[in-house]
């Protein structure tokens, strides 16, 4: 236990001293690929039938997917683990820092804020979230970055690193390939509503803890402490089951509202409003953003070595 609670601590610094080096990554397909390459093949040939025959082979899909990526990941850490402990935890380390995306998340974010003009805005927003952004005005635009910021600070650090420390590399692969497959199909399309259901499902049990954890320890690390039953009241207006946690979390931290309308496609979502009497965001609030998710990281990743410290000392 030590071992994955320490690995833990270890990958966040390596995700922030390497994030995603584009050295590596232009010549080897990062493992994120690979796992949307697989989900992308089980879904152009086990995706057929009526709605009963396309939610079953949905199932079966993801278990496929998970089967073939976590039945790697196990083969590699019994492999790591007849080498000496202390190359085992190295190479475990590196391949976590991988799969967590922190450094990544804030240098999308920024870009948003660094971006010199309304339609640059835009596009960069556009790299980060799903909603439409050709028509999008600055608090629209700086609402979808800090929602994007604080809901993959969750999704694409806080959850992988939890089951990181619940699973070894497999429980890391388990719930990437699960993320990854709910990004994919996991939508209310005509195509994937009931083909992705198992994933949207899976996925949303795989983030009750981390999604909860990332908003206590956003409320920890905020300047002034905001009203967790202001947070919580807001969480369970969201339409997601545990992205209105951290969304709701950061508007009360930074005192904005975020939230409300937004169009996906053809869709127009009326959206909850998180802190809804709070101010308008702008753009110069993206830089607070950033520092708290910043000092998030930060007290996760000493919660993780105190945790490990605290296995030493009852082992």
């Amino acid at each position: 236990m030590f071992e994955r609670l320490a690995s833990v601590a270890a990958a966040q610094a390596v995700d922030a001293l390497i994030g995603e080096p584009d050295a590596l990554w232009s010549r080897f397909p990062h493992p994120v690929v690979l796992f949307g390459r697989l989900i992308g093949w089980v879904d152009r040939t086990l995706n057929f039938g009526p709605p009963r025959v396309r939610r079953w082979m949905g199932v079966v899909g993801l278990i496929i997917s998970l089967a073939v990526a976590c039945g790697i990941a196990q083969v590699v850490a019994l492999a790591l683990s007849v080498l000496p402990a202390s190359i085992e935890f190295a190479v475990t380390v590196g391949i976590a820092g991988v799969l967590l995306a922190h450094r990544s998340l804030h240098e999308h974010v920024r870009a948003v804020a660094l971006a010199p003009d309304l339609p640059a805005q835009r596009r960069a927003l556009s790299m980060i979230v799903g909603r439409q952004t050709k028509s999008l005005d600055e608090p629209a635009i700086a609402r979808g970055a800090i929602e994007a910021l604080s809901e993959s600070l969750s999704d694409g650090v806080i959850a992988p690193a939890f089951w990181l420390a619940v699973g070894g590399l497999p429980g890391i692969v388990a719930y990437k390939v699960v993320n990854t497959a709910d990004s994919m199909i996991g939508h209310r399309t005509p195509r994937h509503e009931n083909f992705g259901w198992a994933s949207a499902r899976l996925d949303d049990a795989m983030n009750i803890i981390p999604a909860r954890l990332t908003a206590l320890l956003t409320l920890v690390c905020a300047r002034t402490l905001p009203s967790r039953k202001q947070v919580a009241a807001d969480a369970g207006r969201h339409v997601s089951p545990n992205a209105g946690w951290p969304e709701a979390a950061f508007a009360h931290a930074l005192g904005i509202a975020l939230g409300g309308p937004r169009r996906y496609g053809e869709r127009e979502l009326d959206g909850a409003w998180l802190n809804g009497n709070g101010r308008e965001a702008r753009l110069a609030n993206i830089a607070p953003a950033l520092a708290l998710s910043t000092r998030v990281g930060v007290a996760h990743a000493v919660l993780y070595g105190a945790l490990a410290v605290l296995a030493i000392a009852i082992s």
